[in-house]
């Protein structure tokens, strides 16, 4: 563990924005997070805010309130945000100065490099903090390029795409992996963004901060070094973006390079276009599915629910709809857990559980 934090997403916690934060209320093995930035629900329990259930992480409306509250200063100050673009909000700049200034850590996930801009490069000088933009490729003598190793590969291997970005893959794959463990299936989950860095992966990509050329390169090797050190019985992928996602067309290397046996799709049923782009409206489940299983020749087995802006007959009558239309064990992660996705798993490929 790096040390404590403090998580910075003033503006963005109600929205796919805050997904970086989304990930740290819900579960981080590389921070323990001691409150969250964000005025609009300054006085409430971060894990209620996001999912009704309370973690002992308080919202504060800002730096200064929560600097005044907590016993200890924390090591770090997180920024919460996964902007378009991987861009500083303008907003929370003066933020990030006090914390520097202060001596308090930035990590950053953004594509914008924080520790080369002047302003915020001097506070930390001033401070003796340090600034980490992990959002970065490897040096090039640390890349690898796809090779066909992955064949040497004997893990049942599942790939969590989805029908969007932001949409909740990477949730769904942390909850599976973590009822497999309980299990007791040993399993690894490749993480492949900045989010599943900061939750403190062991095997982590940051896909889109990785030259084009080595990007396959880098999954299989991830994938094949999480077999030689552990040899798991499942390996699980966190997709990116989605495949038809006119912004983040993610997916394909994950498909072409992680070879998975099955998919597991993630969608969120009131969505209409794609985040952050209104007008481009979502191909949806029925067109995503088509494009995943000609693409892998390999399954999708079971559907789960991104519940945002969904009633709780909504989530129940979207399941029961998912189920009937398509054959396949769908839920809400959520709000039903991941059994039934995991039991759909076991069913298909009961050598993995045996």
């Amino acid at each position: 563990m790096d040390g404590t934090a403090l998580v910075l997403c003033d503006g963005y916690f109600d929205t796919p924005v805050g997904k970086t934060a989304h990930g740290l209320v819900r579960g981080t093995d590389r921070y323990r997070v001691v409150g969250l930035i964000d005025s609009a629900n300054a006085g409430r329990d971060a894990g209620e805010v996001l999912d009704g259930t309370p973690v002992g992480i308080p919202v504060y409306s800002s730096l200064g309130e929560a600097m005044a509250s907590l016993s200890k200063q924390p090591d770090y100050l997180v920024l919460g945000m996964a902007t378009d673009g991987g861009v500083l909000p303008p907003e929370v700049r003066s933020a990030l100065v006090d914390a520097l200034r202060l001596g308090i850590g930035v990590d950053s996930g953004l594509h914008q490099r924080l520790a080369e801009d002047p302003e915020l490069a001097a506070a930390a000088e001033a401070g003796g903090a340090v600034i980490r933009d992990i959002r970065r490729s490897k040096p090039f003598d640390e890349l690898h390029f796809f090779e066909g190793k992955i064949e040497e590969v004997e893990a049942l291997r599942i790939a969590v795409l989805g029908t969007d970005s932001a949409v909740g893959k990477r949730t769904t794959t942390r909850l599976l992996m973590q009822e497999l463990r309980a299990r007791g299936i040993p399993t690894e989950m490749i993480g492949t963004g900045q989010t599943a860095w900061f939750q403190g992966l062991e095997y982590c990509i940051l896909l889109d901060a990785t030259i084009n050329d080595f990007v396959a390169g880098e999954i299989e090797h991830a994938v094949h070094q999480a077999w030689v050190d552990k040899r798991p019985r499942v390996i699980l992928l966190e997709g990116q973006g989605c495949l038809t996602n006119p912004a983040f067309p993610g997916g394909f290397e994950l498909l072409a390079a992680g070879r998975p046996h099955a998919i597991v799709l993630q969608h969120a049923p009131k969505r209409r276009y794609y985040d952050g782009f209104p007008g481009y409206e979502l191909a949806g489940v029925e067109r995503e599915k088509a494009i995943v299983e000609l693409l892998s020749q390999r399954p999708v087995v079971a559907i789960a629910i991104n519940h945002e802006k969904m009633t709780s007959e909504e989530i129940e009558a979207a399941v029961a709809e998912y189920r009937e239309r398509y054959g396949v064990a769908a839920a809400d992660p959520l709000v039903h857990g991941v059994e039934e996705i995991v039991g759909a798993l076991e069913s298909r490929f009961p050598e993995a559980f045996s």
